[in-house]
């Protein structure tokens, strides 16, 4: 019954995802048709933002897909997507402006940012470590008589390697809203768009703010379900 209980509640939370996704890309396929005032392209964007900085060490590169733009910090890259790299729409330079808030970040040792690269490769680790851990524990507390309690501690050492995965996105909210925020700031402040466009700029990028939210609250119910579920299986004294 607790099985199909978690059913039942992880739909709506699947409706919200499916609803933030599905924003986005309306969000994002409308401005990308509202062309920008200052004729300025998404690459553009990214490489005056960084130059008006004083950032000279990140390259500006092209890549597939739409709405895959990300900023790689070990490689020194700003990726733009097809749909940004060349788009002169208020869409695109809001994308581009986005990924520049993260450069910034670690120009600045913005610290939920420090955070979130820290949680890495930990979230990596704990991700294969996890259900292992877990599933040794609880064998150890069905079939294994001791007094020392090492499944218990197994079982709850991975429910916490689990748990870095939503760490991981609790701490990416922060960092993705401060990085808006800067767009924001800098599409104004570079003269990429007039304080008359930005709203539309704002509304792109609190679309993609939202899939976050989405991430983060499933991210949630998944650590939530697999800890009641493997819990239920230590041994209580």
């Amino acid at each position: 019954m607790m099985y199909l209980y978690s059913l039942i509640a992880l739909i709506p939370l699947l409706l919200f995802s499916a609803w933030a996704s599905a924003k986005v890309n309306s969000t994002y396929a409308k401005y990308d048709k509202v062309p920008n005032r200052a004729c300025v392209t998404g690459y553009d964007t990214a490489v005056r933002m960084m130059r008006n900085r004083g950032v000279t060490d990140i390259r500006v590169e092209r890549i597939n897909g739409r709405l895959t733009d990300h900023y790689h910090p070990t490689k020194k890259q700003v990726n733009l997507s097809m749909s940004t790299f060349g788009s002169a729409s208020v869409g695109a330079v809001a994308v581009a402006a986005h990924e520049i808030g993260h450069v910034m970040q670690k120009k600045e040792g913005y610290l939920p940012y420090k955070i979130r690269n820290v949680l890495v490769p930990l979230t990596n680790i704990g991700s294969r470590l996890a259900l292992p851990m877990v599933i040794v524990g609880v064998l150890l507390e069905l079939f294994i008589a001791a007094s020392l309690p090492y499944g218990e501690w197994l079982v709850y050492a991975g429910i916490a390697f689990y748990g870095l995965s939503t760490l991981f996105m609790l701490v990416t909210l922060p960092v993705e809203f401060n990085a808006s925020r800067r767009a924001k700031k800098m599409l104004v402040e570079d003269g990429v768009l007039t304080k008359e466009e930005l709203p539309g700029a704002s509304k792109v990028l609190s679309a993609a703010a939202m899939t976050y939210v989405a991430s983060l609250c499933i991210s949630l119910f998944y650590f939530l379900r697999f800890a009641l579920f493997f819990l239920s299986f230590v041994r209580k004294d």
